[in-house]
């Protein structure tokens, strides 16, 4: 009587970043709990395999749709493709991202702007075609992925965490304004998992050490832990949260870094 569907039975997102990592692993998750995927990246081999898990593993369409997201013309190309073919847009995930461990005092011009055009500019692009269209069509769901170093300082990571904290407010000011057309936003921000943007640095003992001295469950993330957060926010379950970042973190953020 009180437990709302967590399906996504009929509807269809996009995800950023769906090559690879956390993004493959969204996109699959998305479509295992009934939902047509978009894929979207640059690299179009990486691409066809998450779309082949897909087709092995559930009963989802995959869209397999080559982008450069943080080009306006690629991005908006990517959703009009997707809605020519799919008919509907319900879901997007801002994934996305990536991080240039430089420290401050020696970080470029060209860092600087690949990484802020790569994490936030790319996700503000998607969020105002999704909302263009989800404005007109009763509304939707968009979902960025953020970062604990969005909400907690790392080391190393000056560029990166501004992109993530900047993520977060976007979050806000987006869910602020398009709430009166059903447009949900909200965030995800994890903390390590294994993913081959994390794989140098996990591959470090004394890295893994320290992260782990200071994350209460002693461990990194597995995928499917950050999987389930977003299908739940992507789902009716949670039909009244908006402007919200929910952080997977083992706890991580209790101590800071």
């Amino acid at each position: 009587m009180y437990l709302p569907s967590f399906k996504l039975e009929g509807k269809t997102a996009l995800v950023t970043g769906a090559g690879r990592g956390i993004g493959r692993a969204l996109a699959v998750g998305l479509a295992e709990s009934g939902c047509d995927v978009a894929l979207v990246s640059r690299t179009a081999a990486d691409l066809e395999e998450t779309a082949e898990l897909i087709r092995k593993h559930t009963n989802a369409k995959p869209y397999v749709i080559p982008a450069d997201v943080t080009v306006r013309e690629e991005i908006e190309g990517a959703f009009d493709k997707l809605i020519a073919e799919a008919g509907r847009l319900d879901i997007l995930v801002n994934n996305a991202g990536m991080n240039i461990r430089t420290p401050a005092l020696e970080v470029t011009d060209d860092e600087w702007e690949t990484i802020m055009q790569t994490n936030l500019k790319s996700a503000f692009i998607a969020s105002q075609t999704a909302g263009r269209y989800m404005k007109d069509h009763g509304g939707g769901k968009i979902i960025n992925i953020s970062s604990v170093g969005g909400h907690t300082a790392l080391r190393t990571g000056v560029v990166y965490g501004s992109t993530k904290a900047a993520l977060i407010h976007m979050t806000k000011i987006l869910a602020l304004e398009w709430g009166k057309y059903g447009i949900l936003v909200n965030a995800v921000g994890p903390w390590y998992f294994r993913t081959p943007l994390t794989e140098k640095l996990l591959s470090d003992e004394q890295y893994v050490k320290d992260i782990l001295d200071r994350t209460p469950l002693n461990r990194v993330g597995q995928l499917e832990e950050v999987v389930g957060p977003v299908v739940f926010l992507a789902s009716d379950a949670a039909n009244y949260m908006t402007g919200q970042t929910l952080l997977v973190d083992g706890g991580m953020s209790i101590y800071g870094f």
